[in-house]
């Protein structure tokens, strides 16, 4: 995106709530208003000003913030905001090596954090920022930012920022491969904020429940930026609690929320009440909700929900529209977005269903979701080879497969990573997971593939239950064999009940883990509700240590047995 001195930046959305009396911030207990927070705000930037004086010119002014939702987080977005700095959201969930990589990789001088991460810290080579880790709850840290008190948002003139400069380095959300660093300028953030706005018509009166995690785009863009732009008061939780949503709701009177799929699922296994819609929400906006979900929301809570398509690096969007196709993700928000095959880069057929909607060409259909145009992705920080991968030909290359029907309505079939090849055909993992969630005791379906003794994959599924709610092998093969739009090739070989799925901080199941799990709980674990089948007909049969064993015989005769190690 090129420079436009017309944009405004988030530096001039900070400075223009300085005078404002209306509550920005309710957390817990307490609460700040606007003119409150840019104090907060004040006295930090002049803290974090005087260090920058003293590193060396053309210093990386980078801002690591390893924090838990809290106000701490918000204030120093407007620190970054109205300095000219960058923020990098770290990942709570990365450890060691990889942890100090993502702050060293990023340039950080300083990490904010606070004393249950502060430990993640610990013996790490941090780079520029050894020395510089304040951790917010300390007394320290209260008289480091105290010594600053009475300080003002420093002006336009003293720091000059622009539109395109960059405001927030954003990673990934690391389901596989290492996470890269999203570049996020003011101007693009602007945008999707204003846009945001035009969806919601946030105002003043407006409270957003901010449950989803800070330091990833959805939090950012969905909620904070939009609220900020438009003023309303922002209500804070720690990290996502599926019992304590609707308590939070009520007790901030919250008028809107962001969200992601998963966690729409865990609110609604959540046991029904009768008066679960006296309540203030009126708007959700978020991605990746399920069909059946966002319509089992809308009816209990009485809250609208808007779904759409999107990735962190804003390449390209899909919109819902009313009286779309079943499973559809909507239509193109822009004509140069279209699904492409990688290996010939020409758009691929559209998808043929049978009268039952089964796919009846899905290897040829799916393909990448494809923007032409480029979209809106700014790049990734010092990775050009991601970057080469991202956009080729001018075209952004979202990573994520899809197939298009007829009337040009797109239809998600999982990330490239969830491709897998089973009887010589190709395929990926998200329809059948729609479909496995179509079972009322499911919450949540993971489908992977993994290697079979001969050659190619065999499907896996891994589904977590409904609390109290249990599921047997013939009763699920009957529901298989009920689904008319399951494919022959679709049918899990391997089903796992699972208590819970390794996930991401932003709620997306890490399907890598899986994949190297397997089948093996069973030969290291007792009481493992594992299933196989064995032969093509849809019937399952307890797997066991004495199947695990003569497994992997088949695959040492077969030359395979490394793919298990």
């Amino acid at each position: 995106m090129s420079s436009n001195n017309a944009v405004m930046t988030f530096a001039d959305h900070v400075r223009a709530r300085s005078t404002d009396d209306n509550i920005a911030i309710r957390f817990d207990n307490e609460s700040l208003t606007y003119r409150e927070w840019c104090s907060g705000v004040a006295s930090r930037a002049a803290m974090w000003l005087d260090i920058l004086r003293r590193r060396p010119e053309g210093t990386s002014p980078h801002i690591g913030v390893l924090l838990e939702n809290t106000p701490e987080f918000t204030m120093w977005l407007g620190v970054a905001a109205v300095t000219g700095s960058v923020i990098v959201g770290i990942n709570p969930t990365r450890r060691g090596a990889e942890l100090a990589r993502d702050i060293t990789h990023t340039s950080c001088q300083i990490v904010v954090t606070e004393t249950s991460q502060i430990e993640l810290l610990d013996g790490l080579d941090l780079g520029d920022a050894n020395g510089f880790i304040f951790v917010t709850e300390t007394n320290e840290y209260a008289e480091s930012v105290n010594a600053y008190a009475g300080a003002v948002l420093p002006t336009s003139e003293e720091c000059p920022v622009d539109p395109a400069h960059t405001f927030l380095l954003l990673f990934t959300s690391g389901t596989s491969g290492a996470p890269k660093a999203v570049i996020t300028s003011h101007q693009r953030l602007n945008f999707v904020a204003q846009s945001m706005n035009m969806i919601l018509a946030l105002t003043a009166d407006d409270t957003t429940y901010i449950c989803m995690p800070l330091f990833h785009s959805n939090a950012l863009f969905t909620a904070w930026a939009p609220s900020l732009v438009s003023g309303s008061t922002i209500a804070l939780r720690r990290k996502f609690s599926a019992s304590e949503f609707l308590p939070d709701v009520r007790k901030f009177g919250a008028t809107y929320f962001n969200y992601v799929g998963k966690p729409l699922t865990y609110i609604l296994a959540t046991p029904e009440m009768a008066d679960d819609s006296d309540n203030p929400l009126r708007r959700g906006f978020g991605n990746e909700g399920s069909e059946i979900d966002l319509l089992r929301f809308a009816e209990r809570f009485d809250c609208k929900l808007t779904d759409g398509y999107g990735q962190t690096e804003t390449g390209a969007s899909i919109v819902r529209v009313p009286n779309m196709p079943t499973g559809s993700l909507g239509v193109a928000a822009q004509a140069t977005i279209t699904v492409r095959d990688p290996a010939t880069n020409q758009e691929s057929p559209r998808a043929i269903f049978d009268a039952d909607r089964r796919l009846l060409n899905a290897e040829e259909a799916t393909g990448e979701i494809v923007n032409g145009g480029g979209g809106t992705f700014e790049g990734y920080w010092n990775n050009p080879e991601a970057n080469s991968e991202r956009i080729r030909d001018g075209a952004y290359w979202t990573g994520d497969l899809a197939y298009r029907d007829a009337d040009g309505f797109f239809y998600f079939a999982g990330r490239s990573a969830d491709w897998m090849r089973v009887d010589g055909e190709n395929f990926a993992g998200a329809p059948i997971e729609g479909i496995l969630m179509r079972h009322p005791n499911v919450i949540l379906a993971a489908v992977y593939g993994i290697p079979d003794f001969d050659m190619g994959d065999r499907v896996m599924a891994a589904l977590q239950l409904q609390p109290g709610t249990t599921i047997n092998p013939d009763e699920f093969a009957e529901f298989l064999r009920a689904q008319t739009d399951l494919g022959p090739k679709w049918v899990p070989t391997f089903v796992q009940i699972v208590a819970d799925f390794p996930m991401t901080p932003s709620n997306k199941v890490i399907k890598r883990e899986l994949v190297l799990k397997r089948w093996h709980d069973v030969e290291i674990l007792d009481d493992v509700q594992l299933w196989w089948r064995p032969a093509k007909e849809i019937a399952f049969s307890q797997f066991t240590r004495v199947e695990a064993t003569e497994l992997r015989a088949k695959f040492a005769a077969n030359n395979r047995g490394a793919l298990l190690d």
